[in-house]
């Protein structure tokens, strides 16, 4: 059975899907950008200050979910440019302080809204 999560913690969805979907022990939580669920706008700050935002979207979901960053196994992190890698490497690794789930970077032509940093993830219990 597929259930769909969401937070209202969480940007909403620009689009036709959920937030996330969890589906047996697995949660997948949709790409989140660096919208402010609070104020509807993409933070400022540049590449490191929206992957801060990203993580924390990711988080509101898990938390929706009863499950935190411990639970994660795989994230897709996407940037509009390879230059903010180190930048944006910097802010995730604070969010991973004892474990390191798989992840992928790619980089890619544009993003949502006009967002620098977009990270989706992979959750299970």
């Amino acid at each position: 059975m597929n259930t769909p999560i969401s937070s209202p913690n969480a940007p909403a969805a620009v689009g036709p899907y959920s937030q996330a979907i969890r589906t047996g022990n697995l949660l997948f939580i949709s790409g989140q950008t660096s919208v402010d669920p609070a104020t509807g706008n993409i933070v400022p700050g540049g590449p490191a200050s929206e992957a801060e935002q990203c993580l924390k979207n990711v988080r509101a979901i898990l938390k929706a979910a009863d499950m935190d960053m411990q639970h994660v196994v795989k994230m897709t992190v996407f940037l509009t440019d390879m230059a903010h890698f180190a930048s944006v490497n910097e802010v995730y690794a604070k969010a991973f302080p004892t474990h390191f789930p798989a992840r992928s970077c790619v980089a890619v032509r544009a993003l949502p809204l006009g967002c620098l940093v977009e990270i989706e993830a992979i959750a299970s219990l």
